[in-house]
């Protein structure tokens, strides 16, 4: 049922390139305000979603919905001054400053140039915006991407991989530009090969595996579908585990590991920390990246079963 509070609505799309399937009845909804993440190997159905939001390409079958309309009608250009978009290796002209490219795209978008400067502030290239591209590190670049994608104030935001290339503090920075792009009412479709430390950044994350969509919900939504445990490590020296926390897995002689159950880890937790000797205690939740492999694993392992089965 369609909701006046989704952005960006998928419903039974499809499509086909020269007979390959690269997206197959694939249902997405994405509600105003909200960070989508959206993750999957090349070759998953990544790309081709986005190219589909954005009017880029049309569906072999199924409906595209953004705002409401369908994004690859004539009567719909005006919704592209509603999005913003980066690319994966965003490409700019090296001889232009960093203020020039962003006032050429400013005029392509049909903005004012005159925000052109704040937006190079908001995303650190005040000092930077007289300078050549030609001289901007990999993170500027991203960065001048960013702002590019910034312009007229987006109500719809698709990133494609754009931390690439970012070393760890220029990740950082960047998804606290996301955070206060969320805070504005702003929404978010995120596609990343890099899944640590996105987590925290994203409402839901989406898992596609060869144009199929494997999981989708929130991270806790994923540890319950996925059933993995959590990790318990235990320090300490003299330590003698109850009867009933017997998933040991590893032990030497100041720790164990301890796989539990995700319902059971209070319960367990309550137990541990009445043990004598404990003296530290780590409790690991499976991660995205935990969660991303488990469901790419299972997928592989449900294709080769069907092979095996037709042969």
């Amino acid at each position: 049922m369609r909701s006046s509070n989704n952005i960006v609505e998928l419903q039974q799309v499809e499509k086909r390139y020269q007979g390959v399937n690269a997206l197959q009845q694939l249902n997405l909804e994405v509600r105003q305000g909200e960070v989508l993440g959206l993750f999957g190997h090349n070759g998953a159905g990544k790309t081709t979603t986005i190219k589909l939001i954005l009017g880029l390409i049309s569906a072999t079958a199924g409906e595209v919905r953004v705002f409401g309309e369908d994004p690859t009608q004539p009567e719909a250009r005006h919704l592209r001054r509603k999005l913003g978009f980066l690319q994966e290796n965003v490409s700019f002209y090296d001889q232009l400053s960093g203020l020039e490219v962003l006032q050429y795209f400013a005029r392509l978008k049909g903005v004012p140039e005159k925000h052109c400067p704040a937006l190079l502030e908001q995303v650190g290239l005040a000092q930077a915006g007289m300078r050549r591209v030609k001289t901007y590190s990999k993170g500027m670049r991203q960065r001048l991407g960013l702002a590019q994608a910034l312009l007229g104030e987006p109500k719809l935001l698709l990133l494609d991989e754009p931390t690439v290339g970012l070393d760890p503090i220029a990740t950082q920075d960047f998804y606290h530009r996301i955070e206060e792009l969320k805070q504005r009412g702003c929404t978010v479709i995120l596609c990343s090969h890099v899944l640590p430390g996105v987590e925290k950044y994203i409402d839901r994350a989406m898992i596609l595996g060869q144009g199929h969509l494997l999981a989708e919900g929130s991270i806790h939504d994923l540890r319950q579908q996925a059933d993995l445990p959590a990790v318990f490590h235990l320090q300490g020296s003299g330590m003698v585990l109850p009867d009933n926390l017997s998933a040991l897995v590893n032990r030497n002689e100041t720790e164990l590991k301890l796989d539990i159950p995700l319902p059971g880890k209070m319960a367990a937790m309550q137990q541990i920390m009445g043990l004598a000797g404990l003296e530290n205690l780590d409790v690991q939740l499976p991660s995205l990246e935990d969660l991303y492999t488990h469901f790419i694993e299972t997928s592989a392992g449900a294709t080769a079963a069907t092979a095996q089965e037709i042969r």
